[in-house]
């Protein structure tokens, strides 16, 4: 599978409107269902294209990304002043148990899929927490987006998900993309 990071010199791209075609923010945030209070991640962040979208709609929001340069490309745009950045893989997360009330990645989930990132988000996820994966289905076409032996199918997203401590909510596979929601069990 994937395992790889997008790119710095294509980071404008990650700026690119027709991102959401594959998915919309208000298609984001209506997954999310977020309050005014709540503890958010964008698991890999890149340079805030979706953390922009979800920030009003939350207390704070951690822009999570393994390269420190996306951070740096994001602070040039302007980040909103509830976004705090965390530079780091999604398998160490620097949150204490059950800190964050909901989490996403949006096109990432190839790029830091294994058992200790799912274990990692079960833990910092507070139980009843949401856990929302839009990423390239490998049911795909490959028209766009990373070839078709680094992404995944949803049926095995699903399954990676269950075993790590989630109920899932939604898992719609779509063309290119699939869409899942997950809830983080009561243990």
């Amino acid at each position: 599978m994937g395992f790889h990071t997008f790119p710095i010199d294509r980071a404008d791209a990650l700026e690119d409107p027709s991102r959401y075609r594959y998915c919309s923010r208000e298609e984001l945030v209506a997954m999310l269902a977020p309050t005014d209070e709540d503890v958010v991640a964008d698991l890999g962040s890149g340079t805030g294209f979706y953390t922009d979208d979800v920030a009003p709609y939350v207390e704070t929001i951690y822009a999570v990304d393994v390269q420190s340069e996306m951070h740096d490309r994001y602070r040039e745009k302007g980040a909103p002043e509830n976004v705090e950045f965390v530079t780091t893989e999604v398998s160490s997360l620097p949150f204490a148990d059950d800190h964050l009330d909901a989490a996403y990645s949006n096109m990432t989930h190839h790029e830091y899929a294994s058992d200790e990132a799912f274990e990692e988000l079960a833990r910092v996820l507070r139980p009843g927490g949401r856990l929302v994966t839009i990423d390239w289905s490998a049911t795909g076409t490959e028209e766009s987006g990373p070839p078709l032996d680094e992404r995944f199918a949803p049926d095995d997203v699903v399954e990676q998900l269950e075993t790590a401590g989630f109920e899932i909510e939604t898992a719609t596979d779509r063309p290119e993309t699939f869409a899942i929601v997950a809830i983080r069990r009561d243990e």
